[in-house]
């Protein structure tokens, strides 16, 4: 049996490995169209390779996926995060888990998950061919022939094909997977951070705020976590996720959009009201600018303070109702208007792909072409920050790997 593997990155190494260890006889070569074998894996979690999460449930897992949560679910029940930690440490390769669920190599260095699946490959006998492009794919009876770009080689068939070549920014590099009749989902990015290039606010940049809660405003768009203030606009887990779960209302938007942010991440304004009072009572002599509530970083509190147009010079007893009021909105209703997007450094990840209509996810078949499997981001599912883009790729690549 001849299979081929389309891409050379995690989930194409991991297929291809799966393949072997089921089917020990049979030929399988990797083709990459560029000379760089698992560039992703590379530069994940800032090259310490960030390769799954440590959440201790399914459920928990499943909803980090914008896209893809339902059929990521019944997939997880076959091979999830728990599987591929017991993977790679039964395979000499240790891991850490952090106290934010992120599960790393013990070296901190991606080089270690590349090291293994380049002994893996090596020692099951993958073949791996860089340089090689695929132009179209054509069934023959219920074999599949493989066309290859221009001048990179004559056409090959295979018994079964595995494509896993990542996410494409543009609809067109998905067109010769619609010729052969798979729906295919605009591709739009996803996982970015926010330009706000009006806002005086950058001026704060490095500033983080632990625990905010911030949403896109006219929707239920709804994130929280850690906010990063940098100095073209916002960014850090909350928002990050964010632009995943909502990536295809911003693209509809061109990025324009007002962004609300509760500093303190208490929604009841009441119970806000109430911790200003107090303070007001405790510490009516205390200058505004002077005692913060809620912990918030100082340079941020004097921003705001000021932002909500008081003067830091006032005490806390002379704030009144109306200037309650302003404190109170400024900490749990403050926006801000966005103009754009940056890549979150150089993780590049799409919403968008082959339709997930298009797939069996019991085998990773497609249900338009025999004997055609995918694996990884080329399907219309993408994670959050904090290794679920890589967890789909190794439970995607093991069950196409499987060839049922």
């Amino acid at each position: 049996m001849k299979i081929a593997i389309i891409g050379g990155g995690a989930a194409g190494f991991f297929s291809a490995i799966t393949v072997k260890e089921n089917y020990p006889y049979a030929e399988v070569i990797i083709f990459e169209k560029s000379n760089k074998l698992l560039s992703k894996v590379k530069i994940s979690g800032g090259g310490r390779c960030n390769l799954t999460n440590g959440y201790q449930t399914i459920k928990e897992l499943a909803d980090a996926y914008p896209r893809g949560r339902k059929e990521l679910k019944a997939a997880f029940k076959i091979f999830n995060n728990k599987d591929i930690i017991k993977w790679f440490e039964s395979r000499a390769v240790p891991l850490v888990v952090q106290a934010d669920n992120c599960v790393f190599p013990k070296s901190q260095n991606s080089q270690s998950i590349i090291d293994c699946f380049f002994r893996e490959t090596k020692k099951l006998g993958v073949d791996i061919k860089t340089g090689f492009g695929i132009k179209e794919i054509i069934q023959v009876d219920e074999k599949l022939q493989l066309h290859f770009l221009e001048g990179e080689s004559k056409s090959l068939i295979f018994d079964k094909v595995i494509i896993a070549t990542g996410g494409s920014p543009e609809r067109t590099g998905l067109a010769w997977l619609g010729k052969l009749n798979h729906k295919i989902e605009d591709p739009v990015p996803s996982l970015f951070t926010f330009n706000m290039p009006e806002e005086s606010i950058t001026g704060l940049m490095g500033i983080v705020v632990e625990k905010v809660l911030i949403g896109i405003q006219g929707t239920k768009f709804r994130s929280e976590g850690s906010l990063l203030v940098t100095h073209w606009g916002l960014s850090g887990p909350t928002v990050l996720k964010l632009s995943s779960f909502g990536a295809r209302f911003l693209s509809e938007k061109d990025y324009i959009f007002k962004i609300q942010i509760n500093w303190v991440n208490e929604q009841n304004t009441d119970f806000v009201r109430e911790e200003l009072l107090s303070i007001s009572g405790e510490h009516a002599n205390k200058l505004l600018s002077n005692f913060r509530p809620y912990a918030l970083p100082g340079r941020l509190w004097v921003y705001l303070v000021d932002r909500s147009g008081l003067s830091g010079l006032k005490k806390w007893s002379e704030l009144g109702k109306k200037g309650m009021n302003k404190l109170v909105s400024i900490l749990t209703n403050d926006i801000y208007s966005v103009k754009g997007k940056t890549t979150f450094k150089d993780e590049f990840v799409t919403c968008g792909g082959v339709s997930l209509k298009s797939i069996d996810f019991n085998t990773m078949q497609s249900r338009v072409c025999k004997n055609l499997y995918f694996a990884g981001e080329i399907l219309d599912i993408d994670g959050i920050t904090g290794g679920y883009n890589l967890q789909a790729a190794w439970t995607t690549g093991f069950i196409a790997g499987k060839l049922m």
